[in-house]
């Protein structure tokens, strides 16, 4: 039997980044009813994987268990081609405990200017995952290529989005209006195929 996710349904998003839980809201066209894993008090694992994709099960299966909803898990970050791929799945980590991005975006440059980077091509990742309890799961991928650009701009987005041009445009995430940016995110990539694979 194909694996399937019902129209208003509830689901946990298995995250504490009431950002993250928006911008997921809004992916989702609002088809479900969802509550996070910080309303519900469940703790976040630690993300142990070394891909995106390893993450995002990782929370999603312990979300599913702990709480017995399906869950959904996104697990996403930056890469930077002159920093090897760098920052990646510790995107969230080079922000801090704080969780201050604004000390992960000078981080970013800093770091480009001791390699003497003239190359500042980037590509966000975000994989997504869908976890029933004690059952099984899907895992899908998308990305977004684009460079990167100092200082910051814009207050819109989060994360690393105030540094982060996509390929063809001119703003940067931050300054992009939500809708505009969730219309070719690399989570609304992996939004496609995982309504291809569940809807």
């Amino acid at each position: 039997m194909p694996l399937k996710l019902d129209p208003g349904a509830r689901l946990v998003v298995a995250t504490h980044n009431p950002g993250k839980a928006a911008e997921l809201a809004a992916i989702l066209e609002n088809r479900f009813t969802l509550t996070t894993a910080g309303e519900l008090g469940l703790s976040e694992p630690e993300e142990t994987e070394a891909t995106f994709a390893g993450n995002a099960l990782l929370k999603a299966r312990q979300a599913a268990d702990a709480s017995g909803l399906i869950a959904l898990a996104d697990d996403s970050g930056l890469s930077v081609a002159a920093l090897d791929g760098a920052p990646g799945v510790f995107s969230a980590r080079w922000a801090g405990p704080s969780k201050d991005f604004r000390e992960a975006m000078a981080k970013v440059e800093t770091r480009l200017e001791e390699a003497g980077a003239e190359d500042f091509a980037a590509w966000f990742t975000c994989a997504l995952a869908v976890a029933w309890p004690d059952g099984p799961a899907v895992v899908v991928e998308g990305r977004i290529d684009g460079a990167l650009t100092f200082p910051p701009r814009g207050d819109k987005g989060f994360g690393y989005d105030p540094i982060f041009v996509p390929e063809g445009g001119e703003q940067t995430f931050g300054e992009m209006d939500p809708a505009a940016k969730d219309a070719i995110s690399h989570r609304a990539r992996a939004f496609a195929k995982l309504k291809a694979a569940l809807l």
